[in-house]
């Protein structure tokens, strides 16, 4: 899944019909359009499909083959952009890494990463070309790759969630209304999505489960359960890998913060005192 662009000149595609009216099909008709194709559509379901140099079909995966059936007739190429289906059915497919509403300007896409796909290089060149013009970053995924690929899009933005939303319910148990947790909760989120994206995951790792406070933890579980009962699995479960990924030794305590507390140790300083500047 490397960034790469096809040596091969891609055929020219100028017009281009968005099969689709949902929130990825109105974005994407839009920036197309901004970046100087001549774009039909969004076209909702039963719309006449005008002859195009390629019809791109934003429609849920399961309606791609009927959708490319209908356009197959009226366009010189079919593509698609969904991250989880194969090319079976088209001839590219074009995946922005973004997460629309349906209301956003064309520069959403400046920047991201898009997964392209080609069943010949031609095709492929199109799709790389297509990502290029919408200012993204093209990366190839073939067929075998699609579902781990999509997977970790989906714990990235799908699932990541489902942890906000136990934040804000937590949160929401303590006395702070929903509307206050996200905003005072935002920057910390913001932040630590920063620190992950220059360090990876262990390097962004703070907390108790980071500095071996399992005193700290286990009031945490307790209030939880008092609080939230129905998310107890969910922070048990996110407990332990967050253990696994703090690099936690048998003696219960994370190689991290036995470096950390050496080096304390080493300047005069005691654990306790190493644990206060943690935060």
């Amino acid at each position: 899944m490397n960034e790469t662009f096809s040596s091969l000149p891609a055929a020219p595609v100028r017009d281009i019909a968005v099969v689709g009216a949902g929130r990825l099909g109105r974005v994407l008709a839009r920036a197309l359009t901004a970046a100087g194709f001549s774009v039909a559509g969004p076209l909702h379901r039963g719309d006449p499909i005008p002859a195009v140099d390629a019809a791109i079909l934003c429609v849920p995966d399961a309606a791609i083959h009927d959708a490319a059936l209908a356009a197959r007739p009226h366009a010189r190429l079919v593509g698609h952009v969904s991250g989880a289906t194969g090319l079976d059915d088209v001839d590219f497919s074009v995946h922005p890494l973004q997460t629309v509403t349906g209301t956003e300007a064309p520069s959403v896409f400046h920047g991201i990463g898009a997964a392209v796909d080609g069943r010949t290089p031609e095709t492929l060149a199109v799709a790389e070309r297509l990502a290029v013009a919408l200012g993204a970053h093209p990366f190839q995924v073939d067929d075998r790759h699609r579902a781990g690929y999509h997977a970790s899009a989906s714990i990235a933005s799908n699932l990541i969630l489902a942890v906000f939303d136990a934040a804000e319910r937590v949160a929401g148990s303590a006395g702070i209304p929903s509307a206050q947790a996200r905003a005072v909760l935002a920057p910390l989120v913001r932040q630590t999505v920063t620190n992950w994206a220059d360090r990876g995951a262990a390097g962004a790792l703070t907390g108790p489960i980071a500095r071996g406070d399992e005193a700290t933890v286990a009031r945490q579980r307790v209030a939880v359960a008092a609080g939230n009962p129905e998310l107890l699995e969910l922070v048990d479960a996110l407990t332990a890998q967050t253990r696994v990924l703090a690099g936690r030794e048998g003696d219960g305590v994370s190689s991290r913060f036995a470096r950390s507390t050496t080096l304390g140790a080493d300047q005069g300083t005691t654990t306790g005192e190493a644990g206060r500047t943690r935060a």
